[in-house]
């Protein structure tokens, strides 16, 4: 398959099919437009138990399978808020752990499963909840970016800390925690929360300049209750 990136605010990812067979799935209702000669398939993929994990993880329920029919044949899918998709070759990097939410289209030879935070205290208290989206296997999968996107590649035991929703993914080298602010006055007028998020590497670490629920929760402040 081949693929373009379009668009800048709200992008989509544009799909060509080399040969027939070749598939792409999203979650239920990722597709944007699609040529002739694409054939789609709703089901649980993974079975109900991996599909009831990635319902929690953010994702449907129900996962839409594109499979081309012929040769040329095009899908696209697009962003859900405005920012960037990032195309991410899970066969070079080994896969990534990325929040929930984040995936947007992958190849058939990708696998997305979730994964538990190793300390309870993460899931819990980091802000994007206790299952994190594991994506592994081989081929190409897109992940939606809120914003601009911001790339860090951190050296054994490099630390950088972040409001958690403004992670979006990192490599499975990284070590995932979540700490607490220190100070009475920083806890209740720093406007960040109790926590922050905490990742240290050796690893790259994909961040976003916008973290979505945060904005949404401004807007929904904004709107009269009458």
């Amino acid at each position: 398959m081949k693929y373009r990136i379009l668009g800048d605010t709200m992008p989509a990812v544009e799909v060509v099919f080399d040969a027939p067979g070749e598939t792409m799935y999203t979650q239920s209702g990722g597709m944007a437009w699609m040529s002739e000669g694409v054939s789609m398939d709703s089901n649980m993929k993974g079975g109900f138990g991996k599909s009831i994990g990635r319902m929690f993880s953010g994702e449907s329920l129900f996962m839409a399978t594109y499979k081309a029919e012929r040769a040329g044949s095009m899908i696209a899918f697009a962003s859900t808020v405005a920012g960037e998709v990032l195309a991410v070759d899970v066969s070079a990097c080994g896969g990534m752990i990325c929040q929930k939410g984040a995936f947007l289209c992958a190849e058939e030879s990708v696998t997305l499963s979730v994964a538990l935070t190793k300390k309870l205290s993460a899931g819990f208290f980091g802000g994007e909840g206790f299952i994190l989206q594991d994506i592994s296997g081989k081929g190409m999968v897109f992940l939606e970016i809120d914003g601009n996107k911001v790339e860090k590649d951190l050296a054994p035991g490099e630390v950088i800390k972040v409001d958690t929703g403004n992670v979006v993914a990192f490599e499975k080298t990284v070590k995932y925690e979540v700490e607490t602010v220190k100070g009475l006055k920083n806890i209740f007028f720093g406007g960040e929360g109790l926590f922050l998020t905490k990742l240290t590497g050796p690893g790259r670490v994909v961040l976003q300049t916008q973290n979505f629920n945060e904005f949404a929760g401004r807007i929904i402040r904004m709107i009269p209750s009458r």
